[in-house]
């Protein structure tokens, strides 16, 4: 029994233009980027504080 309810995500992609859209990815990418680099980089300072004695 499909669902009478709209598409989300079209209604979202249809709503942004193409910079708005290519702006929101480009932030989302450069966040991810970010996140993934202070998880390294406090996985590094734990490993240093943790090192042999």
């Amino acid at each position: 029994m499909p669902s009478n309810l709209p598409n989300l995500r079209r209604l979202f992609v249809e709503a942004r233009t193409e910079a708005e859209e290519s702006g929101y990815s480009r932030n989302a990418f450069y966040n991810l980027v970010l996140f993934m680099s202070s998880v390294a980089a406090f996985s590094l300072v734990a490993q240093r504080m943790n090192g042999p004695r």
